[in-house]
């Protein structure tokens, strides 16, 4: 096996051009796609990401925050950055870098107007976010006459968009509550799109929507997490490519002895003549505690080597029995075995929070394979 050297996250790139192509290839020629690269692009690299993706053609992005649209504004994205969670703090800097808000309710609708109107802009795009049932963020079907009548008061902005979130699009025995908001939807929309004197357009679908429920693409539809390779069911994933992959090293092999103890606390006692391998990565790198004492694995030599005692915050053992491998032989943590989601379903967890837990001291290798 080839000698490796340190802990790495790789990020492929044309694994992301696949599952793009994927994607927009369920898509009307006329439907836009918005690709969501919040949290480091779901803890890969959100830069190398919407390189590639505004390569490819991609309409709009967005991020949960401003200081996350600046970073790709400093990097040279030119492309429309939807901004899903601003604060009224950040609206300035949010101005003055071309980023779009999403305003979710009469307070941060009336601090973003004082804002856009003291630095006198004019029909500055807004994106307005209504709730219809995921109880998160958003205004009410009976906000919509108060918002017109706020709007008709200022030039200021200018509304880009409506939009909504499903709340469980994956799920086919939530499909009667989805219909009920995509239903609810459409009719703010509608309601909103009568009192405007301009075109505004629509969207609510996610990765699972857009799989799933075609008639909710509208406009524009939202892709996150099937960017990265996870479609949310075992049968999409097959249709796409993970996109990150955690590789690192054998740092250190142990010869254990019956009765010995590895790791903190003496979590793991050997019954048997065992050998482990010391990794180089750990809870703060994002290997959560919850991996350890034989939940958790890793893959060497193509072979399963489950984590022994307790995760720590620089390292991890694991019980390489039995495996042909050597001091400084490669480590995949996971992708494509395990995949994200096999590992994050063995803690009762789901592929994003494996993903964005990658603490950013893990170094990234921007790749095509």
């Amino acid at each position: 096996m080839a000698q490796f050297h340190e802990t790495v996250l790789e990020i492929d790139l044309n694994a992301l051009t696949h599952n793009y192509n994927y994607l927009t290839s369920k898509l009307q020629k006329e439907t836009k796609t918005l690709a969501v690269v919040k949290a480091f692009g779901y803890g890969s690299e959100s830069v190398a990401v919407a390189k590639e993706l505004e390569n490819l053609g991609i309409d709009y992005f967005a991020v949960a925050y401003v200081k996350e649209g600046v970073l790709l504004r400093n990097a040279g994205i030119r492309t429309p950055i939807l901004v899903l969670h601003p604060q009224p703090i950040n609206f300035e800097e949010l101005i003055d870098r071309c980023l779009e808000p999403s305003i979710y309710s009469h307070r941060i609708l009336k601090h973003f107007i004082a804002i856009a109107e003291e630095k006198k802009q004019k029909d500055y795009p807004i994106h307005l976010k209504f709730n219809t049932g995921l109880n998160r963020l958003g205004f009410l079907k009976t906000d919509a006459e108060p918002i017109l009548a706020t709007l008709k008061e200022t030039q200021a902005i200018k509304v880009r968009s409506v939009f909504s979130h499903l709340v469980a699009s994956e799920d086919p025995n939530e499909e009667e509550f989805t219909l009920q908001q995509i239903s609810t939807f459409k009719r703010i929309a509608e309601l909103i799109k009568a009192g405007l004197p301009y075109a505004v357009f629509m969207h609510q679908s996610n990765t699972s929507g857009v799989i799933n429920y075609p008639q909710a693409h509208f406009d524009m539809v939202r892709v996150g997490i099937g960017l990265y390779g996870f479609g949310n069911s075992e049968k999409e994933n097959k249709n796409l490519k993970p996109v990150a992959t955690l590789k690192s090293v054998i740092s250190q092999i142990h010869s254990i002895q019956p009765g010995e103890t590895v790791g903190y606390n003496r979590a793991y006692k050997s019954k048997e003549h065992e050998k482990t391998a010391t990794i180089p990565i750990g809870h703060a790198d994002g290997i959560s505690r919850a991996y350890g004492n034989g939940i958790g694995w890793v893959t060497i030599a193509g072979k399963k080597a489950p984590i022994v005692g307790n995760v720590c915050m620089d390292m991890l053992m694991v019980n390489i029995t039995g495996i042909d491998c050597k001091e400084g032989d490669k480590v995949v943590v996971f992708g494509e075995n395990p995949t994200a989601q096999q590992l994050a379903e063995a803690v009762n967890s789901i592929p994003y929070e494996l993903l964005t837990a990658i603490s950013q001291r893990v170094k990234r290798v921007v790749c095509r394979k």
